[in-house]
């Protein structure tokens, strides 16, 4: 077995078990731990993970692109410091994978809202191989650590870049995902940029926060088109509570809105929009698109489109299953763990 496969071979294991009836129990622990996370919303990321991650034949495509320095004879493992995320249903989880699979030890400062789903996908990875109990530290205190990553808000980063500044470091920031719209869409078509938005409550960087319409656009197919998940918003509390305190602030500043009970549409210039909020903007022509994008496009991780409408842009529903090569940011974490 050569090193690659060797430290690829838990996780297509892992993957296996995902897409079996052992996650159940977890499932439903991780929602009564934290209400954002659904048995649907849970259930949906640990299948993505077992799909787009852990799949053999993925795995080693994607490690196959970098020279891993631990196929050589004197590599010497590295301690890297991972301050992992919880906003979405075990979103630290590719971190894992990287700093594992480049033959690295991990040391990992889980998030509290979603310690459950990620002690159990690393207790299920010791049990399927046991050698990596010495490589996986859980710590609320990474001084040890050579090297960092680090995800949080803009101004945890800043606090980040300074804390880690001393030992090589990759720190992510606040990003979100724009969606594109040229008023030819089908309603299959705005229900799947309807699971763009909605998916895990739009709490994650792949979850768009704002649409771009052709100048006139009637939003009323859009709506029509994700009436069908209103039962399960309305009857959300965290997200309802979202929604009528959103919905009192724009009645109460007289902010032009369009509402259909379960999401509250606003044209603004902003991308970020609060949850239950879908923000939106005109334009008219293909030069003001690209201008309106390229003015935020340090802030955009990924842009849905009509059949890659927008060069680049995935097709829409398609922006809550990443690959292995999509990285947070935009920034190549395998290639930060190849070179320590």
């Amino acid at each position: 077995m050569d090193n690659n496969t060797k430290h690829i071979a838990p996780f297509v294991e892992l993957g296996k078990l995902l897409k079996t009836n052992a996650i159940e129990d977890i499932v439903f622990k991780a929602y009564s731990q934290n209400h954002w996370f659904t048995p649907e919303f849970v259930t949906h990321a640990l299948r993505a993970i077992a799909d787009e991650y852990l799949k053999e034949e993925k795995l080693q495509a994607w490690v196959s692109r970098y020279p891993l320095q631990s196929a050589h004879p004197d590599f010497i493992s590295k301690k890297i410091g991972v301050v992992m995320a919880g906003n979405i249903p075990a979103v630290g989880f590719h971190d894992l994978l990287s700093v594992l699979v480049s033959g690295h030890d991990l040391m990992a400062k889980l998030s509290t809202d979603d310690r459950l789903l990620m002690m159990f996908l690393i207790e299920k990875l010791i049990e399927i191989e046991p050698s990596l109990a010495q490589r996986i530290t859980l710590a609320e205190r990474l001084n040890a650590a050579d090297a960092y990553i680090a995800t949080g808000s803009d101004n945890t980063a800043r606090y980040f870049e300074y804390y880690f500044s001393k030992k090589p470091h990759l720190i992510r920031r606040n990003r979100t995902s724009v969606g594109i719209l040229t008023g030819e869409e089908s309603g299959d078509e705005l229900a799947a940029l309807g699971r763009d938005v909605f998916q895990y409550f739009g709490l994650g960087c792949r979850n768009v926060s704002k649409v771009l319409v052709p100048t006139g656009y009637d939003f009323s197919k859009f709506y029509e088109a994700i009436e069908s998940q209103s039962d399960v918003f309305r009857n959300h509390h965290k997200y309802f509570n979202n929604y009528e305190y959103n919905k009192s602030v724009y009645l109460v500043n007289g902010e032009p809105h369009l509402d259909n009970g379960f999401l509250i549409l606003r044209q603004t210039d902003s991308l970020v929009s609060p949850i239950s909020v879908l923000f939106f903007d005109y334009y008219e022509t293909a030069d003001e698109l690209t201008s309106k994008l390229e003015a935020h496009s340090e802030k955009i991780q990924c842009i849905v489109s009509k059949s890659g409408f927008y060069p680049g842009s995935l097709p829409l529903g398609d922006a809550q299953q990443p690959s292995l090569f999509d990285y947070a940011d935009g920034v190549d974490t395998m290639a930060f763990l190849s070179s320590l």
